[in-house]
């Protein structure tokens, strides 16, 4: 079968592998619909994780399927036919961790599935395409949990590729309304107004300070002048973005740090001291996974979805998702 591996620094390959092996504690899926998620994009570009690895490593974690096989310890569990969402870290598998698997590929071995943890069911009428969003959809749902964000708030989500797209449509499944989406692509800021933005700004067209001063109201404090902007979401991973939230944030402010910054920010604690911020990073998902396929029946999030593409074209769908003004969420199907 084919498999998406990284064999070294922009070295992306779709490689003929053996199809997996069914151990007792283990379940077989037939991937049905896989994303390409920001991190893969990264990973390439490094050769792996931190850097290139001893072995190919496969990519592909955001996906949905049905079960093809089962092991011996997994039943009562799980039965083969039944339409799942996999949760990729309780699998524990090839993300980062030298893993063998990955899920770009028509099959794919969950190993240690007899624990429990890492497949859920969806609904009947859920396409697999949306079912694969539940892990993005974690992450941005993780971060708005971090941002403490509430009704009354005047909140930024800086970054609209999939994770603040995700952070948008949890902040408007909780009634928060007054959100901002902030990104230099039109295409991501039309998709986040699908998805419940109450205002976009392009900051490759209009100042960002002036436009959240103008959306949220201005104020000052001791020498500071600030927005009234009170909740962040950093979801662009850019230095000095979150260096200018920190100096120009209303005081209380909470932010939400959901990118991954690879280099050191400088940090104005004088700033963070004055004003009493809060800074908090976001890494996992929800405690309960089934949140976001319960958000995914509730709301429609498929404008996320910008490019589907199937797997023999894998190498020109990753070329549209390296592409940071091409579109939102690319989503590989199999047939």
């Amino acid at each position: 079968m084919k498999l998406a591996r990284i064999h070294g620094p922009n070295d992306l390959r779709v490689d003929e592998v053996p199809e997996p092996k069914l151990g007792p504690d283990d379940v077989v899926l037939d991937v049905a619909a896989c994303g390409i998620c920001g991190s893969d994009v990264g990973y390439v570009r490094m050769g792996g994780v931190q850097g290139p690895t001893d072995s190919p490593m496969p990519i592909g974690h955001e996906l949905a399927g049905t079960v093809a096989a089962i092991g011996e310890n997994c039943e009562g569990l799980v039965k083969v036919g039944d339409r799942v969402a996999l949760h990729p870290g309780a699998a524990g598998f090839g993300l980062g961790n030298g893993g063998p698997e990955g899920g770009f590929a028509r099959r794919l071995l969950v190993r240690g599935a007899s624990a429990n943890r890492s497949l859920f069911a969806l609904p009947d009428d859920m396409p697999f395409s949306i079912a694969a969003l539940a892990e993005p959809l974690g992450v941005g749902m993780h971060a708005v949990d971090q941002s403490e964000a509430c009704q009354g708030d005047k909140v930024a989500v800086l970054g609209a590729g999939p994770i603040g797209l995700s952070a948008i449509a949890t902040l408007a499944d909780r009634g928060i309304e007054d959100v901002i989406s902030i990104d230099l692509s039109e295409t991501r800021l039309d998709v986040a107004r699908k998805l419940g933005a109450a205002h976009t700004v392009n900051p490759g067209k209009e100042d960002l300070w002036e436009a959240l001063g103008r959306i949220h109201g201005t104020s000052k404090l001791h020498w500071m002048d600030l927005v009234n902007t009170n909740v962040f979401i950093e979801a662009t991973g850019v230095g000095p973005v979150l260096s200018d939230v920190i100096a120009r944030c209303a005081a209380g402010s909470r932010i939400s740090v959901v990118a991954l910054h690879r280099t050191p920010v400088p940090v104005d604690f004088m700033a963070v001291l004055t004003k009493e911020i809060t800074i908090r990073g976001s890494i996992e998902y929800p405690e309960d996974f089934r949140e976001m396929i319960q958000l995914l029946s509730r709301r429609d999030l498929a404008p996320m979805i910008t490019h589907r593409f199937g797997m023999d074209d894998f190498m020109a769908a990753f070329d549209v998702a390296k592409a940071p003004d091409a579109g939102a969420k690319v989503m590989i199907e199999f047939n």
